[in-house]
């Protein structure tokens, strides 16, 4: 007994098909920059995928290497977690004033205490590791107490950190902070402003890097 033969499957369409290796460009034949460009787009790919995979991994920040996107999204949860750190810890002015964002010895002391405890407290951390934080904290309350000090940011006022000048030692067009006193108000507002002016200035410098390689290039 034969069986009927089952029908043929068609070709699929061209368009269904995919890229032939003749549609490929060669790789050789892509502008250096746009290669680069690609290289930049792949590698954040797989960093974004493997965090995905991994989690969020606590890492140090270094506040001065950031892109403007990433400096204002740490600019934001730091202040939402010290925000909660002073009020889980009842902190006084003394240790974090309100006007901690606008003195950066604050923001790297506070940051770096910050992803200590994202560490600390970490699912895959040991069981111990909530004293280590707290051992370090009590040392950082030092710290943050002589920073305070020193800057003279207090509850109700507010200066920049006064910079010594050493005799011949600044750049040429270095001038010092102006460190009256301004009264402390609207301190979310002069958080965001803060926020605001820190991105732009990134952005700024961003660009003023990519123009002097772009005027490179075109030499």
């Amino acid at each position: 007994m034969t069986t009927p033969e089952s029908p043929g499957i068609p070709d699929p369409p061209e368009a269904a098909r995919g890229p032939s290796a003749e549609d490929v460009p060669d790789i050789d034949s892509i502008p250096p920059r746009v290669l680069q460009q690609i290289k930049r787009i792949v590698q954040a790919e797989y960093a974004k995928d493997l965090r995905t995979q991994l989690g969020v991994v606590p890492r140090t920040i270094n506040w001065r290497a950031l892109t403007p996107e990433d400096l204002e999204a740490d600019l934001l949860e730091l202040n939402a977690w010290v925000d909660w750190l002073r009020h889980e810890y009842g902190l006084p002015p003394q240790v974090v004033p309100p006007m901690w964002h606008r003195h950066w010895e604050l923001i790297w002391e506070l940051s770096a205490l910050r992803q200590h405890w994202l560490t600390c407290y970490d699912q895959q951390a040991k069981g111990n590791m909530g004293v280590v934080w707290h051992n370090d904290f009590a040392a950082a309350r030092e710290r943050l107490r002589d920073w305070v000090s020193i800057c003279g940011t207090r509850l109700d006022r507010d200066r920049a950190t006064r910079i010594t000048a050493w005799p011949g030692g600044e750049e040429e067009h270095w001038t010092p902070p102006d460190t009256s006193e301004q009264p402390v108000n609207e301190r979310i507002d002069d958080f965001l402003a803060f926020v605001d002016e820190q991105v732009a200035a990134r952005r700024a410098e961003q660009d003023d890097v990519m123009q002097q390689i772009l005027d490179s290039e075109d030499r």
